[in-house]
């Protein structure tokens, strides 16, 4: 079986509207991790699908389009271990 491939967001939300996207971004099946976190950004979301096509098809189409966020920022998984067993 093929790996899917990954991919790490990192978003910026509306002041105060970080648990309101994250619950938005939870019901999304590809993204199968998401945590509010500090800093620059808000929100950091793990994304994975069959191809990086589905991928950007869902950023565009889906995470970007949460009235909510105001920017993301995409990081492409080329290489990883997780202690999971699952990467």
């Amino acid at each position: 079986m093929a790996a899917k491939a990954k991919a790490i967001i990192l978003i910026q939300t509306d002041i105060g509207a970080e648990t309101r996207v994250m619950e938005q971004l939870y019901e999304i099946p590809e993204i199968v991790e998401v945590y509010i976190v500090y800093g620059i950004y808000d929100i950091v979301a793990l994304i994975e699908a069959d191809s990086l096509e589905k991928i950007r098809e869902i950023i565009t189409n889906k995470i970007r389009k949460l009235p909510e966020i105001r920017t993301t920022s995409t990081m492409v998984v080329v290489e990883g271990k997780s202690k999971k067993g699952d990467s």
